[in-house]
């Protein structure tokens, strides 16, 4: 239930409960008297009638000494009050009045002649009043007085009774309301500020806070999210900072060598005067390349670094893929024949995709170097381009082609496979981290470490996805999966 009519319950429960149960009570007290006012009448109504023959002896309305009563007092006890009148309202005689000193007192006749005949119940008293004749002529009245001790000790116990029941009723329901709003308030604030406490001073808590269908598991729920979305975030920025650290440590490594190489290059150019012309141009040649590592370094660096950026968003421009793929797999015959390497391409693509088609150039271009690098000379190296309608290449390593029918579903695939030396299982994973594979041609030109990341985030930020597949005796195979935009989902 949510707080608000949980709340609006509890408050109504703690006002109706005890007046219900007072009402409760007094309804059960009230039918308790009711059976007990009949008994206690045919109670009193019995004892009067069993002195209604003494009392209408006609000799007991004479005045006469009190000694003449005696007979009348050994039939009262200490809860009943017997009174004579004479018929004009002189007292003559009362049970509780043994010394005379009351005695011929006169009553006023109108209230003496009042409720004649009639059992009158009072809060304590029972009270009988009867005329007494003698042949026709009036001579007195009885007043009989009893005491209601029994009924008045059992309103006394009833309510005593009454104010206990009472008293537990409201320290049942106080606890009950303490109690149920603990489990359902306290107790989870009580949590969840020591969880908060603990998180904001950077400790982990070690309390399971509790949950339920209200506010309070709301904002517990929102406390869990918002508490894992800032512990993944900061893992995120550790991870930036040490990726961020390790670039520029491997960067500083990397720049390290061209640079004491042109500075070994440029002293001997300026310092030695018995170099031959050739070696000067072979010199200067190497300055050159080395220059170049350095710029194709730095502009690696600073395209990695925009696709990293959040705030960099790439431009998609709507192309034709048959045309876009036979001109993107287009070009590369020079490298491979100066290499002397074998490449065998081939495209069945197509529909319509959403590229950004200086970033497919370059991931393309990152692919190819990578693989023309690591193919020795006499060796293949296969690119093609595959809608999901068009079989698997035949030349597509047989190790790879399950996995690969599988991973490819629903999407137009980029195949660069070469003949060459397998990676590590261990180390597939991690050829796409930044300077990671570099480590055997780092300082020797041709590579800034960077190009697999770029290719990634590239991909990615096409809403595809790559993967490297490499095993020993066959070579390495690496896959770029497109969307195109007929598909059932768009880039």
């Amino acid at each position: 239930m949510r707080l608000k009519p949980w709340l609006m319950t509890s408050y109504l429960i703690v006002m109706i409960l005890p007046i219900s149960a007072l009402y409760f009570f007094y309804i059960s007290l009230s039918q308790f008297d009711e059976k007990r006012d009949f008994v206690e009448y045919m109670e009193m109504k019995e004892k009067i009638d069993q002195l209604e023959p003494l009392l209408m002896n006609p000799s007991l309305y004479k005045a006469q000494p009190i000694e003449n009563y005696k007979q009348l007092q050994e039939r009262t006890d200490s809860s009943m009050n017997i009174k004579l009148y004479r018929k004009d309202g002189l007292k003559l005689y009362s049970t509780l009045d043994q010394t005379g000193v009351e005695m011929y007192t006169l009553k006023q006749r109108d209230s003496l002649y009042q409720d004649l005949n009639t059992l009158k119940k009072e809060h304590r008293t029972y009270t009988y009043k009867q005329t007494v004749f003698s042949g026709d002529d009036l001579i007195g009245i009885y007043e009989v007085t009893i005491a209601r001790n029994d009924w008045l000790e059992g309103v006394n116990h009833r309510t005593l009774i009454l104010a206990s029941f009472l008293f537990l009723s409201f320290v049942v329901i106080y606890f009950g309301v303490i109690n149920l709003l603990n489990r359902k308030l306290t107790r989870p604030l009580l949590l969840l500020r020591e969880e908060m406490n603990a998180f904001a001073i950077g400790k982990k808590g070690h309390k399971e806070l509790p949950r339920s269908n209200d506010e309070m598991g709301d904002l517990i729920s929102h406390f869990e999210k918002m508490r894992e979305q800032i512990e993944t975030t900061n893992k995120e920025v550790e991870r930036q900072q040490q990726e961020k650290e390790y670039i520029v440590a491997a960067l500083s490594h990397d720049l390290k060598t061209p640079l004491t190489a042109i500075h070994a290059y440029f002293e001997a150019l300026n310092g030695r005067q018995d170099l031959t012309e050739q070696e000067k141009e072979e010199y200067r040649a190497v300055i050159f390349e080395k220059l170049n590592y350095m710029k194709e370094m730095i502009n690696d660096l600073t395209l990695f670094t925009t696709l990293k950026s959040a705030k960099n968003k790439l431009e998609f421009v709507e192309v034709d893929g048959a045309e876009f793929f036979e001109m993107l797999l287009g070009g590369y015959e020079g490298p491979c024949r100066k290499r002397e390497i074998n490449l065998i391409s081939e495209q069945a693509v197509t529909g319509n995709f959403l590229l950004n088609v200086k970033q497919m150039v370059r991931v393309v271009d990152n692919l190819m170097m990578n693989a023309i690098r690591y193919t020795e000379k006499g060796k293949n190296i296969w690119l093609a381009a595959v809608s999901q309608t068009s079989p698997l290449p035949e030349w597509v390593f047989a190790p790879f082609v399950e996995e690969l029918e599988a991973w490819r579903e629903n999407g137009t695939i980029l195949l660069i496979q070469n003949e060459g030396k397998a990676i590590p299982e261990d180390d597939l994973e991690k050829v796409f981290e930044p300077f990671v594979q570099v480590e055997a041609a780092r300082g020797q030109g041709g590579t800034s470490g960077l190009g697999l990341s770029i290719a990634k985030m590239a991909i990615e930020q096409h809403g595809g996805k790559i993967k490297i597949w490499s095993q020993t005796g066959y070579g390495t195979l690496v896959a770029c999966w497109l969307q195109g935009i007929n598909s059932s989902s768009q880039v």
